[in-house]
């Protein structure tokens, strides 16, 4: 055999290995390439991968390098066959820069962990590249290292231990997923009610101590289960010492002062219960052993503060399935009717090949095997659903049947007829799904919960960006000050409903009947006998459904005292309509400034009139109260000056009052010993 030089052509240095790229003549050989130590004998320690497609070695430098001079030196051998079969070795040489002590690699914290009802799992880089995806347990395992903190000992797991002892390993791509047994050694519980919350403190080191990298993680799990009722998912957290910082639905991330509107209710009083409306819920068959929907969420996402930092897990809660209701009945808050349709709904059994909704080509969106039931995914937005108002709700129908005029001809029929009306009501506030079956015995209802809802908002200025939050208020303006507000629906998708200003007024108190009021809008159109004219803002396409929104602007004033304007809390108010956009069913719907003369109690009655109020009041105070003109918002110092200030003015007043009653009084009684005299 010959010897040779280096054919290496490049070499690539990385923070734990480095990349050494051969020349492109060796394509054209069959030949073996293995990395060796002074005396040109393969180092058997040494973790690295050969590419022959693409000529590239890939070698750590822990158990791979030598030391010389500052770098890391890699000896490396080539095994090369020619074409007349002799065989050739070539030995070369690669080098790095040793990092230096002030360039340790920082440790790695990994993100949220997944909780499922068997494991908790985390998801990190494959930073460590002794995984391979055909092995899940590294060559040289002597050189990991598995702290776990319980809060009283720290256990030091070798790879080998940790793996029996409840911790595994997977490799997913270019990721580690790094998955732990609730019973796994280190792993610390807190019970509650029979729900429990598992944590695990743990850091996995791997390399010498200049060359170490670390992967640290605290993870959190609550595995359940929820707790369902007809119109909430309950999710518990036993108590611990996590504060909650943030919730995520889906994709989607809440602040905790938004959770209320959001559908959620959160209680706090021990540990952590939130009761999650049905109307923010999934649905799906939960599968052949249950007849019947099931709810669920498919991601929920909790953030806590935890011994000094941020600790998230994402559970998937899930309700258990309800085998008590014959039909299960869903209005999702995506816009569809869920339902189902059990064979033995008719005596003899249906035949469900037969189901037919109002428009034929929408087929059932699951059919069992064993032909007993269907379940059907209604848009309220196709397959021949129709819709229309009713007072204050919404209502969308559709119908589902069996009848023999829809079989082919034929003398007789032994099948059974059906036919079944199914109704989704929206109102302010909740959502019905009833079902109706004509000429047969009532088949059971299912009533559910709806997403139908209102807002009324304040901004701090025109482009609406970000809402004033409830810990916000009260907020000061002084007068003739702008004061943006917008009125939202939420929870709905439906691009047929407009939402349409009908009134907005002020208010002294809380109650939106109550007096004094101020008019700001009046049906639909600014206030006529207002100098200072409320201005309406166009809603931009850079929201979702910008037909569900209504922006205006009011300049700020003070309710009177005589010829006086006093400070006070000034609420705000709107009655609103929801409306079909395309086809107007009340004169109301259509807003044209002025109205004619023409009330709106002469017109008709609006297709839906809910009246929402703002969040909290706003403090209105006269100008020269305060230099800094603006919209800073009230301490609670600056409150109880203000409202001293207030009573201070009050008590003035009456001391006033009670002298010049007190000299009226001596001045009539002077006069009267003057006629006596």
């Amino acid at each position: 055999a010959d010897s040779g030089h280096s054919s290496a052509e490049s070499v690539t240095c990385h923070r734990d290995r480095m990349e050494v790229e051969f020349s492109r003549e060796l394509s054209n050989y069959s030949w073996q390439g293995a990395v060796v130590d002074a005396n040109d004998e393969e180092i058997t320690s040494c973790d690295y991968l050969v590419d022959y497609e693409n000529l590239l070695l890939s070698a750590l430098f822990v158990n791979c390098t030598s030391l010389e001079h500052g770098q890391h030196k890699l000896s490396l051998k080539l095994m090369v066959n020619d074409t007349t079969g002799g065989e050739k070795n070539i030995t070369s040489s690669a080098h790095c820069s040793v990092v230096h002590a002030n360039e340790v690699i920082p440790p790695f914290f990994t993100g949220a962990t997944n909780c499922t009802k068997d494991f908790m799992a985390v998801t990190f880089p494959r930073l460590i590249p002794s995984f391979s995806d055909e092995h899940a347990v590294p060559v040289t395992p002597m050189t990991w290292t598995l702290s776990i903190d319980d809060g009283t000992k720290i256990h030091q797991l070798s790879l080998g231990q940790a793996m029996q002892q409840g911790y595994s390993f997977l490799a997913d791509g270019h990721n580690l997923v790094f998955q732990v047994a609730f019973s796994a050694t280190g792993v610390v519980s807190y019970k509650q009610n029979g729900q429990v919350l598992y944590t695990v403190a743990l850091k996995l080191t791997y390399g010498p101590p200049e060359r170490r990298l670390t992967v640290e993680s605290r993870m959190l799990c609550a595995p359940g289960p929820a707790v369902c009722n007809a119109t909430h998912m309950t999710v518990t957290i036993p108590a611990f010492s996590g504060t909650l910082m943030a919730v995520g639905v889906e994709d989607r991330t809440i602040p905790i002062d938004q959770l209320q509107e959001s559908g959620i209710a959160v209680d706090t009083k021990r540990g952590i219960k939130m009761y999650i409306s049905r109307g923010i819920l999934k649905s799906r068959l939960h599968g052949e052993s249950c007849s019947g929907l099931q709810a669920y969420m498919s991601s929920l996402k909790l953030a806590f503060h935890f011994h000094g930092e941020t600790v998230a897990m994402v559970m998937h809660p899930e309700c258990p399935c309800d085998q008590r209701t014959p039909i299960a009945a869903v209005c999702t808050q995506d816009g569809y009717m869920d339902f189902e349709v059990l064979a033995d709904s008719t005596k003899p059994p249906l035949n469900l090949d037969t189901l037919r909704l109002r428009d034929p080509s929408c087929k059932p969106a699951y059919k069992s095997s064993l032909n007993d039931r269907v379940w059907f995914h209604v848009p309220l937005s196709g397959c021949g659903t129709r819709y229309w108002f009713d007072g204050e709700r919404i209502i969308y129908e559709n119908e589902v049947r069996a009848l023999w005029a829809d079989l082919p001809l034929s003398r007789i029929s032994r099948d059974s007829e059906l036919r079944l009306t199914v109704m989704c009501s929206f109102s302010n506030g909740d959502a019905s799904l009833t079902i109706k079956v004509d000429s047969l015995p009532s088949l059971a209802s299912s009533m559910n919960q709806g997403p139908l809802s209102l807002v009324l908002l304040s901004y701090p200025e025109e482009s609406y960006r970000h809402p004033y939050r409830d810990d916000q208020y009260p907020i000061v303006r002084y007068l003739r000050q702008p004061i943006f507000l917008e009125v939202q629906v939420l929870n709905r998708n439906d691009p047929n409903l407009q939402l349409v200003l009908d009134d907005c007024w002020a208010t002294a108190s809380q109650e939106p009947s109550s007096l004094p009021q101020w008019n700001i809008v009046v049906d639909g159109c600014a206030y006529d006998l207002d100098s200072y004219k409320t201005v309406f803002h166009p809603v931009g396409h850079g929201v979702s459904y910008p037909n569900y929104r209504q922006r205006l602007e009011v300049k700020t004033f003070a309710f009177m005292s005589g010829d006086k304007a006093l400070p006070g809390l000034v609420y705000f108010h709107c009655s609103v309509l929801i409306c079909n956009r395309f086809q107007p069913d009340s004169p109301l719907c259509s807003t044209r400034c002025p109205k004619p003369s023409r009330s709106k109690r002469e017109s008709g009655k609006p297709s839906m009139n809910s009246v929402v109020s703002l969040r909290g009041p706003v403090l209105l105070v006269p100008e020269g109260w305060s230099a800094d003109q603006g919209s800073t918002l009230l301490s609670k110092e600056a409150w109880a000056k203000v409202t001293l200030t207030v009573v201070c003015i009050f008590s003035l007043m009456a001391t006033v009052l009670l002298f010049l009653a007190f000299l009226r009084c001596l001045k009539r009684r002077a006069s009267l010993i003057h006629v006596i005299h």
